[in-house]
């Protein structure tokens, strides 16, 4: 059974349905363990070798998140830049995520019809999807196409239920996605160690 890793990153989750009911569905999921980041490190201070240690275990790492400012949420993006660093995830030696697979699950604000070149987010929501893309690729990771809940704000309960019911699901039954034979390995590419600073000794 392969082993899936959810981290979730929701800085008011009190105040969210859509993160909340994706969450404990996932939890019900045998196989699935969920780190929701801001209840485990609420002071910031991230314990990198237990993320990377429950990383390593994991076939697929899923980023489940409402989008802030077109990106991550802080406490997310705090934990990208500190357990995949450099020589573990990515650069010489850098290989612990090679082969491994990592699907984003966001949810927007605005609706679908927001994010238009002639509405006010003014570009197509895959335009904002890049970034996560080449975060996978720099660690060798294959990224899979996301699932977006637009309108969250505004989506009834009935529409909530749906979509956690759609996020377990695809938990549920993975590796068995369609859509993933047609998807080619991820060949990581290489960061030579005099792409980083010299550290002092």
């Amino acid at each position: 059974m392969p082993r899936i890793l959810v981290i979730a990153a929701h800085p008011q989750l009190e105040h969210s349905r859509a993160t909340r009911a994706s969450m404990r569905a996932a939890a019900a999921i045998s196989g699935v363990d969920v780190h929701d980041l801001y209840a485990l490190y609420p002071d910031y201070f991230i314990d990198v070798a237990a993320e990377q240690a429950a990383l390593a275990k994991a076939d697929l790492l899923v980023w489940l998140h409402p989008i802030h400012w077109y990106g991550m949420t802080p406490l997310l993006k705090l934990w990208v830049d500190e357990v995949f660093s450099f020589g573990w995830a990515y650069g010489p030696n850098g290989h612990a995520l090679r082969g491994k697979d990592v699907w984003l699950a966001v949810t927007t604000g605005g609706p679908e019809q927001s994010y238009r070149p002639d509405s006010y987010n003014r570009y197509f929501f895959d335009a904002f999807v890049p970034p996560y893309e080449q975060t996978a690729t720099l660690a060798g990771m294959r990224f899979l196409p996301p699932l977006v809940m637009h309108g969250a704000h505004r989506a009834g309960d009935d529409e909530i239920a749906a979509h956690a019911s759609t996020f377990a699901q695809r938990l549920a039954s993975y590796p068995d996605w369609p859509e993933l034979g047609e998807l080619d390995a991820c060949v990581q590419p290489d960061v030579p160690a005099s792409a980083r600073p010299i550290e002092d000794d």
